[in-house]
């Protein structure tokens, strides 16, 4: 025997006896007649005692029907009650998302327009993850995520809401005392710096118009785990780095910093709002995924501006 309580047959029980009736029950339920005899039937054979004394004409609550018919009605409105609780939740936005987002990202773009969002929804709250690592968004028990990246997990769920590039970048001190680098193999030997959440590894892969394609690896006086920690050394004219255009884009408006080998290109990679399953994302997630992708499909961060 199933140790799971047999919650079905419970339920047909208590149908039946709010109904008075095997028929009206069925009718309530949904379900065949012979259907609910049978889970009726299958209950009393678990519990080993008859739950109704049945004629063609009448149908009685048996001593030990009475006995438990009561707690057999509270089990099944407490389930209406709870799957209702829950389809209204899955319908309407209401609830907590657990959001994690790249730290640097979240500051600067997510952050500043979340009061908009609690204005729209007020009854949904989000508790905002912020950090550069990328979560386990199962086994962390979140509901979803914004990345950045060139490729994804395929076993995620993605709706991509923008493009972000990624620049090489020097502020103008460094590149008047060291000259521009034209070619990526012009890198070599100079204080490049690096990031450690990087997606595969720490080499920038480059590409040009012709097809060819170089690989480096940085190496310099400082490695992060935050791309913004990377900037006070950049612009102290000091080394060369790699920066994501939401970041870059600033620096690169106002002249303090320059983008260097303008005939390469790094990976183009995109913004991605990320949850386990579309299947049975709830209200919540899906008006916070229509939200971001509404305020962040077209970002100030592009550069060059359109």
């Amino acid at each position: 025997m199933s140790k799971l309580p047999d919650f079905e047959g419970l339920a047909m029980f208590a149908k039946v006896t709010e109904e008075r009736s095997f028929a009206a029950a069925a009718r309530a339920l949904g379900v065949s007649v012979a259907t609910v005899s049978r889970g009726v039937t299958r209950l009393e054979e678990r519990l080993g005692a008859r739950l109704f004394n049945r004629t063609s004409r009448q149908l009685a609550l048996t001593e030990f029907g009475r006995t438990i018919a009561e707690r057999a009605s509270r089990i099944y409105r407490d389930a209406e009650e709870l799957e209702g609780t829950v389809r209204e939740l899955s319908v309407r936005p209401r609830g907590v998302v657990r959001l994690a987002v790249p730290m640097s990202f979240g500051l600067r773009w997510v952050a500043p327009i979340l009061p908009d969002f609690f204005r729209a929804y007020p009854e949904v709250s989000i508790d905002l993850h912020l950090s550069d690592a990328t979560v386990d968004l199962v086994g962390q028990g979140f509901d979803a995520a914004l990345r950045i990246a060139v490729m994804l997990d395929s076993s995620m769920v993605a709706r991509r809401l923008c493009p972000v590039s990624r620049f090489i970048v020097a502020a103008p001190s460094y590149l008047k005392r060291h000259g521009t680098p034209r070619h990526p193999r012009e890198l070599i030997g100079r204080p490049c710096l690096g990031y450690a959440y990087r997606a595969r590894s720490d080499a920038w892969r480059f590409v040009n118009k012709a097809g060819e394609e170089e690989t480096f690896t940085p190496a310099g006086p400082l490695r992060v785990t935050n791309a913004d920690a990377l900037v006070p050394t950049i612009l102290a004219g000091l080394a060369i780095a790699e920066l994501p255009e939401f970041i870059a884009s600033e620096y690169l408006r106002d002249g303090r910093m320059k983008t260097l080998l303008s005939d390469w290109t790094v990976a183009t990679g995109g913004l991605y709002f990320v949850t386990p399953s579309a299947r049975t994302r709830p209200a919540k997630v899906e008006v916070l995924a229509n939200f971001l992708a509404e305020r962040l499909s077209k970002p100030a961060w592009r550069w060059p501006p359109s």
